[in-house]
């Protein structure tokens, strides 16, 4: 895979068509992406292969007058430039009304030109390969226990071009991801569960290798599940897997620390930066840059390079997350964050890998501290209030610990909730291990969908389950 044929060819013709917004607005930016999403899915009964969610194909044109940002979207920028000009400039006459109550901003529109590329394998795996791996894991997997009733697997590929011009700038960037899921209805003990395993990467080869040794782990953890309880509700003593700690990073100082949420009085981290929010032995971060996961990429849709953002450093509020309007409102430097659903949507200040810096402690010792609680595992779900700090996690399992061991005590759902501060603060272990896990996506409220990933190390909390 290389970048987009199609972006490469409407370079020109996009800096001509800055060329004449320019004379009309201080500063003016197109962003073009080509995008294809493709996803296998095979089970017992069928298999496919679809278009993604995230295909598509336009433009996007950020414009600013020095007080205020305005956006236009179209699926080409081809033929009459000067008369699209025009009319992308009529479109926004609205604005000169509104210049005396919004004060001037300096825009930053630093010299670069450069292209960035991701090392893949996507033209070593056609269509058909990847349907036969399905297909045969699908078999594997339905013949392993005579309690699946359906064993599913889904093979979701991305391949994302995004070209960036603006005055003086020029970037564009070529990168893959690949999501692998096994997934099994399973019947055993008269109950009936869903269990699912995961394997992610930006190389199609990394997660084919993977996915078939998860089937036996999947399989037990089903067994497993179906004589799982209900948790009796109640304060406990908590480690969570990464993907538990992931959660608690993306609900509590995730939506709560972007900064449009800053500049609109939503959020209530605003009031505490420079303060204990955390334990002091809890740092957090969040960055394209990152590590290389679901939500890594080299530029945002600002045309800002990729960053790794200090959130909370020794349980400190340190700041937020940010696109170029939001930083620019609050005189701030963006910090890489600024992405779009598609180039029809508005660009917003969006987490992109969240997670909590590894600590010194051995998992081990920390089971071995906890006289009776519970081990977390899976995300299933979660919600957050910025405004008031709430914050609630859905585990699909946890493991009872006694006496510092873990036992075959399953429980299943898990409800996590409290105020965020009083749960980071009872953060008293975390682990040497690390893993950020790339596979879901996020909305902000209830919509624009962008790629996240989260994760992290251990941690020991205390906390109300239910």
């Amino acid at each position: 895979m290389s970048f987009s044929k199609f972006l490469d060819s409407r370079r020109d013709i996009v800096k001509a068509l800055i060329k004449e917004l320019s004379g009309s607005f201080e500063y003016v930016s197109v962003l073009g992406a080509d995008i294809k999403a493709k996803s296998v899915r095979v089970d017992r009964n069928t298999s496919n292969i679809s278009s993604g969610r995230d295909t598509e194909c336009g433009f996007a044109i950020k414009l600013s007058n020095g007080r205020n940002f305005f956006e236009y979207s179209l699926d080409d920028i081809s033929g009459d430039i000067a008369a699209l000009a025009e009319k992308i400039k009529k479109a926004f006459d609205v604005g000169a009304l509104l210049d005396d109550a919004i004060d001037e901003v300096l825009l930053s529109d630093e010299a670069l030109k450069k292209s960035f590329a991701r090392e893949n394998d996507f033209d070593s795996f056609s269509q058909k390969q990847l349907l036969d791996f399905c297909k045969e894991q699908c078999a594997a997997l339905n013949a392993k226990s005579e309690f699946v009733l359906n064993g599913i697997v889904m093979l979701s590929t991305l391949e994302v071009s995004k070209l960036f011009i603006s005055k003086n700038r020029e970037l564009d960037q070529n990168y893959t991801w690949v999501n692998g899921n096994l997934l099994a209805v399973y019947k055993e003990n008269g109950k009936v569960v869903q269990v699912r395993e995961g394997a992610y990467s930006n190389n199609i080869g990394d997660v084919v290798k993977k996915l078939p040794t998860l089937i036996d782990k999947l399989i037990n953890k089903a067994s497993k599940l179906t004589l799982a309880k209900p948790i009796t509700p109640g304060v406990y003593d908590v480690i969570t897997d990464p993907s538990i700690t992931g959660l608690i990073a993306h609900e509590a100082f995730g939506h709560g620390v972007e900064l449009d949420q800053f500049v609109k009085d939503r959020a209530l981290a605003k009031q505490f930066v420079g303060d204990y929010v955390a334990s002091p032995i809890c740092s957090m971060r969040d960055g394209a840059a990152a590590v290389v996961s679901a939500a890594s990429y080299f530029f945002d849709d600002d045309g800002v390079l990729a960053g790794d953002t200090q959130i909370i450093k020794d349980g400190i509020l340190v700041t937020g997350i940010s696109d170029l309007a939001s930083a620019t409102q609050l005189g701030l430097a963006p910090t890489g964050n600024g992405r779009r659903e598609s180039t029809r949507r508005k660009a917003y200040s969006r987490m992109t890998n969240t997670f909590f810096e590894k600590g010194s402690d051995k998992l081990e010792d920390m089971i071995a501290s906890i006289k009776h609680g519970y081990m977390l595992f899976e995300t299933n779900n979660g919600m957050e209030d910025p405004k008031n700090w709430a914050i609630q996690c859905v585990a699909e399992y946890g493991i009872e610990i006694v006496d510092g061991k873990l036992t075959d005590n399953y429980v299943s759902p898990v409800v996590m909730s409290g105020y965020v501060p009083d749960l980071l603060k009872s953060i008293s272990m975390v682990s040497d291990d690390f893993t950020v896990i790339g596979s879901g996506s996020c909305g902000k409220g209830y919509k624009e969908w962008v790629r996240v990933s989260d994760g992290g190390p251990q941690l020991k909390v205390k906390v109300k389950l239910g």
